[in-house]
């Protein structure tokens, strides 16, 4: 039987599409308008999602606890928490739901036939049939409840999407995205916060949530994807028989309203918290958007990226100029969101004064009227296009299946018309007519249309106020004491005894009957045998040659690998810096500007990173790497090497201007990923404190990577700007020397030819003059210190290395790491303390550590870490629980990896000496782990604990509550 054969579903489009090489289908199922659609293929790595267009009218977060609470139990697995036996049970190669201002998404990914059919069963009954009629217990935990646990208590709120939300609420960023947004479109529902904001998700009722979910989780409202190598007959009729056959047609408006046009300009304040330390001067967001046009408009939607990469984006574009020249922010940049049915471009002036709020509005318009008088530069037009389309042409997602994020921006059109679902992934003639548009004036005519004529646009102003979120919080304290007041001692007993059974209810076992009833997949399912690596060591002269033969699609993947032993610690540590110059200020040939174009005319990208790689050999030692990597067509290899070599022998690092621009840039990026991943600033810095290895992430992105470029930032005069640029310049001629040289190449075998002579002649042309060449050393110092934040949330690290015992790494703690982030630690962090995850790691090397990620406790987190090793002692579990963590530990390694991942985990086994047996020790010892072999771990996590190397990133307020735990403690 074919597709078209189907009698359930009515076929309403089926032709190929050339530009991903898959056949397409557009079908409405007959009983009850459900919409699907088809991308039949060869990839084995299969995509599935439903997906439901739910437009919030409040900003209770009602679509995101539905989110969350209809994978805690449905009518077929009727456990608490399907989700996360799917998670540690499964080969899933990815596994997630999301909602978005307008939809809410569950997709799910696997290679293996069984696993995946699996998946889409447990997420088919979860949307349909959800346990939370049930019982209110699934909305308390994971939307909000209130919470004492006696009488004598402070009342307070709790809840996972309550905390998460607060979360996102102390990150500047985050509010500045959703008040961008709120200030375009007032009056329909991209003016509602659909995750939920902190001060409206207590007001939202059970009733009221359960009526949202009876309201939009119908087939009739739904959207289904398909995609990859699978039998599509047996998956629809599948769907059609177990689930959508069950309900009849509704008429479910959920249409999106379209804003009206505004007549004027609109211009909207918003206050943000900062320290009560911090400086108001300087601290300010200026922001000016403008609506564009719709989703439908396929042209647009890829010509207005162009725009933002020729206007803001691209560095030395003329509006970011124009700004920074005028002193107008420290960081200038540009926003296109086009995932939603009235897109906006927006363009950020971070760092800013208020009383620039004219001057900044003014410059736009007149840089915008300026350009297009004048006409865009014709260069930076088609390196805007060639980057776009090369992204789009080599589909590499990383980790993601690109079936995944296809099926993701097809509904960037398909929810707002039935029969536009491949307008934006169907992009090759797109691209063709734009680069038609060049030598034309089309581009700047959308400038004239959609910014400098457009009413539809608005100034939104973000103001900083000192201590407001404490504010916030001490009020929010003293308005829960008053409302506790207000009650009998009745309803203080309910609210006791509600607490009790909800912690009750979270720690009840699951019966065996219905863990049974998750589908698992068995250990004899997993592959053995670990995965080869690919790659064969040449000689190009005096040189190593590591070259990966493998099929990329036409694609030359390029490291130059600079090994850094000889480079003193005191340079070392300007490698982040140097990382962030490197491409992006003017060499011998080139201004910065005209630079960044040549790269991406010419290549699909040059990007600058440090590696660190344990020797298996000998797990105290590593190597610590500056690496240049660069995607490029065969075509256009020469231009690669030419261009790695301008951008490190004649980059002109003395342009004291330039060099301002890029340290307040990256201070203010670095501030922003310290924010929003605290989780990942607390842990790395607790590692730092005992090792080595540790030390070099925390120099370059860590804490410590941030202090050093804040100094300079901050104080940046001549006598600093002189010490950099003598550090910098001493850095790479220590670096980038013949002798440091290593060159990875991944490429089919026929694209082989002439690399040995281009590498001979690329390392011929390296540093050769007398530097201050040193040994790269590493000295850790204990740290138990806090860093406090203007936000709501904590993120709590413990870390310390196991090995000091005479422990030896054992594949058993993969096993432990999943059976940590979704048995002990995710029930006592996230569902009985209300954090929104927690997650741990143990390396070959020995480090190891846990943090919790959006937590509202501190002390209560660090002492659910120190019961770790008791559980695990005492550890009990039957085969099929301990099979499932077996799975989901196989399934995080054994995730498909793209060419370039290919190349990288080939230059990785050479890097650290791998040893196919060692790995295959380990794989085994994952795959063969009992009972006992879990329990024995207790030792690891003493061994690691007793380190007590912790760090909390957080609230001024929870931190000094709990000061005594810290030596040191200071302003983030």
């Amino acid at each position: 039987m074919t597709v078209n054969e189907l009698t359930a579903y009515e076929v309403l489009e089926h032709r190929r599409i050339e530009d991903l090489g898959t056949d397409s289908y557009i079908l409405k199922h007959k009983k009850t308008g459900a919409r699907v659609v088809l991308l039949p293929n060869e990839d084995d790595n299969k995509v599935f999602y439903i997906g439901f267009r739910t437009p919030p009218t409040d900003s209770t977060g009602v679509a995101h606890i539905i989110e969350h609470t209809v994978l805690c139990g449905s009518k077929d697995f009727p456990v608490k928490d399907p989700f996360i036996e799917l998670a540690k049970g499964s080969l899933n190669t990815f596994l997630n739901a999301m909602t978005y201002p307008d939809k809410t998404v569950y997709p799910v990914a696997s290679c293996n036939d069984a696993d995946f059919q699996n998946l889409m069963h447990v997420y088919l009954d979860a949307v349909f049939y959800p346990n939370i009629y049930k019982t209110d217990k699934i909305f308390k935990q994971e939307g909000w409840h209130y919470e004492m646990e006696n009488k004598d208590d402070d009342l307070k709120v709790n809840g996972v999407v309550y905390n998460e939300m607060k979360g996102a609420y102390s990150s500047p960023d985050d509010i500045l995205d959703k008040g961008i947004m709120n200030s375009l479109y007032p009056d329909n529902t991209y003016n509602i916060e659909s995750g939920g904001d902190p001060d409206f998700i207590p007001t939202l009722t059970y009733d009221q949530y359960l009526d949202f979910h009876r309201r939009y989780y119908h087939p009739s409202n739904s959207y289904i994807y398909l995609y990859g190598n699978m039998d599509m007959v047996e998956k629809l009729s599948y769907i059609d028989e177990q689930y959508l056959s069950h309900f009849d047609y509704l008429e479910i408006d959920s249409s999106i309203k379209p804003q009206k046009p505004f007549e004027a300009t609109s211009v909207v304040h918003k206050d943000y918290s900062i320290l009560k330390t911090d400086d108001i001067k300087d601290n300010t967001y200026l922001t000016m958007n403008w609506s564009v046009g719709n989703s439908l408009d396929r042209k647009l939607y890829i010509a207005f990226d162009v725009l933002d990469y020729c206007l803001v984006s691209a560095p030395g574009a003329v509006l970011k100029k124009a700004l920074i020249d005028k002193g107008i922010g420290k960081d200038v940049y540009s926003e296109y969101e086009n995932g939603v049915l009235q897109p906006f471009f927006s363009v950020i002036a971070k760092n800013a004064n208020g009383d620039q709020a004219e001057l900044f509005k003014n410059t736009i318009m007149e840089c915008l009227e300026n350009t297009v008088k004048e006409g865009l530069d014709k260069k930076a037009l088609e390196a805007a296009i060639n980057v776009d389309e090369f992204k789009y042409r080599e589909a590499d997602f990383g980790r993601f299946p690109k079936g995944l994020l296809y099926g993701l921006q097809v509904l960037d059109s398909w929810l707002y018309d039935d029969m536009k679902p491949f307008i934006h992934i169907e992009a090759g003639d797109t691209y063709k007519e734009l680069r038609k548009e060049i030598e034309g004036n089309y581009f700047e005519e959308l400038i004239q249309k959609y910014l400098i004529d457009n009413t539809h646009s608005s100034m939104f102003i973000m103001d900083p106020v000192k201590g407001l979120n404490e504010e916030k919080e001490a009020s929010k304290v003293a308005e829960l004491q008053k409302y506790k007041e207000s009650l009998s001692s009745e309803e203080i007993d309910r609210i006791v005894r509600e607490t009790i059974e909800l912690k009750e209810y979270q720690e009840a076992p699951d019966s065996e009957e219905d863990l049974k009833k998750i589908p698992m997949l068995t250990r004899k399912d997993l592959r053995r045998s670990v995965e080869p690596f690919i790659y064969e060591e040449k000689k190009a002269g005096d040189n190593v040659l590591l070259f990966h033969d493998i099929f990329t699609n036409g694609i030359d993947y390029l490291n130059f690998v600079f090994r850094m032993e000889e480079v003193p610690y005191e340079l070392f540590k300007y490698s982040g810096i140097l990382k962030s110059v490197l491409g992006l200020v003017d060499t011998k040939n080139y201004s910065y500007g005209d630079l960044y174009n040549e790269i991406n005319m010419k290549t699909g990208g040059i990007t600058a990173s440090v590696g660190s790689y344990t020797d298996r050999r000998d797990l105290t030692k590593f190597a610590t790497t500056f690496e240049i990597a660069v995607k490029v067509l065969p075509s256009n290899i020469d231009h690669a090497f030419d261009l790695v070599k301008e951008i490190i022998k004649t980059s002109k690092i003395d342009d004291y201007k330039r060099m301002k621009e890029i340290l307040d840039e990256k201070k203010s990026h670095m501030e922003v990923d310290l924010q929003t991943a605290g989780h990942r600033a607390a842990a790395l810095h607790a590692t730092s404190g005992f090792s080595k290895a540790g030390s070099v992430s925390e120099n370059l992105s860590g804490i410590t990577g941030y202090r050093l470029v804040q100094k300079y930032a901050e104080a940046y005069d001549e006598k600093a700007h002189k010490e950099l640029v003598e550090k910098l310049t001493e850095l790479m001629k220590v670096l980038f020397r013949k002798e440091n040289l290593l060159v990875s190449f991944t490429t089919d075998k026929k694209n082989y030819d002439g690399i040995e002579e281009k590498v001979v002649m690329f390392a011929d042309s390296l540093y050769t003059e007398d530097c201050q060449k040193g040994c790269l050393e590493f000295i850790p110092e204990k740290k138990k210190e806090a860093f406090m934040t203007p936000g709501q949330v904590q993120y709590t690290a413990l870390a310390g290395n196991f090995r000091k015992n005479g422990l030896e790494y054992t594949g058993a703690l993969r096993v432990l790491q999943v059976m940590m982030g979704y048995d002990f630690l995710w029930n006592n962090i996230r569902v009985k303390g209300g954090a929104y995850g927690v997650m741990g790691g143990a390396a070959p090397n020995g480090d190891s550590y846990f943090v919790t990620y959006r937590d509202p406790h501190l002390k209560r987190s660090l002492d659910v870490f120190h019961q770790v090793a008791d559980f695990v002692r005492n550890y009990e579990a039957d085969e099929r629980t301990l099979t499932g963590f077996v799975i989901g530990a196989i399934g995080e390694m054994d995730t498909p990896k793209t060419p370039s991942a290919k190349g990288s985990y080939g230059l990785m086994a050479y890097m650290c000496h791998a040893n196919l047996d060692k790995m295959q020790m380990h794989r085994d010892q994952m795959l063969d782990v009992t009972v006992e072999d879990i329990r024995k771990l207790a030792d690891y996590v003493e061994a690691f604990e007793s380190d007590d190397c912790i760090c909390v990133v957080g609230t001024g307020e929870k931190i000094n509550q709990h000061k005594d735990l810290f030596d040191n403690i200071e302003e983030l």
